[in-house]
């Protein structure tokens, strides 16, 4: 099996994520196909956007805690105590500060949580062989109307963000305790999670991206305006872009109605 870097050869492995990085590391042949499920474009990423090595690093500007401890600054208001089964009954699974990858790529009804079948990534109804629901919001075009949304959504274990609910308690998401725009843009107008964060983790960032809380925005959702690099500012609460046919503008208005601009390429 193979160490952190998807390279060095580890006999046996010592940690799940390392026999995962055999195949999902800097290995070459790696496909992107429509039969495996939507994948958003990060904004900004490094090199090969299907290799998790950087996404995962300890260096990554944040990540989803599979390769080292959960060690953000940032207050996590969202995060359960421990995960739901797939009923939405408390498991005995503590979140913890760590994760492992079957935590999202099971199948749909293994043991683990609640199901008869096996545990482990055998198969799942779901896309990228995920344990449980996660839509993705798509656009028309980059910044023009999003499509595939879930206005006034299911928010248990049950509904199309239920991957994220398996840790994350989707009401106090929706209650704004994170960020002061969450309730308009998820429970209202339904966008998915997809179009702000990635879900594995953020190589370092660019200046106009920090990339905490895992914000790296989609960019076939997303796009440039007014000429300023698409950003996102946390003490303010304000993000700049074009998204649902709205300009996101410099100086924190927003501006309905208006024609998408080209998207902008991604940060390598």
């Amino acid at each position: 099996m193979s160490g952190f870097d998807g390279v060095t050869v580890l006999t046996p492995a010592a940690n799940q994520f390392e026999n995962c990085l055999r195949c999902h590391g800097t290995g070459v042949g790696k496909q992107v196909l429509i039969k495996y499920g939507y994948l958003p474009t990060r904004l900004v990423f490094t090199g090969d956007p299907l290799n998790l090595v950087p996404q995962f690093s300890p260096t990554a500007t944040s990540s989803h805690p599979v390769a080292h401890d959960r060690s953000s600054p940032l207050p996590q208001p969202s995060l359960l105590v421990n995960m739901m089964n797939l009923n939405g009954t408390a498991s005995s699974r503590l979140v913890g500060s760590r994760i492992f990858c079957t935590d999202c790529h099971n199948s749909d009804d293994n043991r683990e949580f609640g199901g008869i079948g096996p545990v482990g990534p055998h198969g799942s109804i779901y896309s990228h062989i995920l344990e449980r629901n996660y839509q993705a919001s798509q656009a028309t075009i980059p910044g023009g109307t999003v499509t595939n949304t879930f206005p006034t959504p299911d928010l248990s274990p049950q509904g199309p963000y239920a991957m994220c609910a398996k840790c994350h308690d989707l009401n106090n998401i929706s209650a704004n305790m994170s960020w002061t725009q969450h309730s308009r843009h998820v429970s209202q107008d339904g966008f998915s999670c997809s179009v702000c964060h990635t879900a594995h983790g953020m190589s370092p960032g660019a200046a106009s991206l920090t990339g905490e809380r895992l914000v790296n925005f989609d960019i076939k959702v997303v796009a440039q305006i007014q000429g300023a690099p698409i950003s996102y500012n946390r003490g303010a609460n304000s993000c700049v872009f074009m998204c649902h046919n709205a300009a996101h503008n410099v100086d924190g208005t927003v501006k309905a109605n208006v024609v998408a601009s080209p998207a902008r390429a991604p940060i390598k």
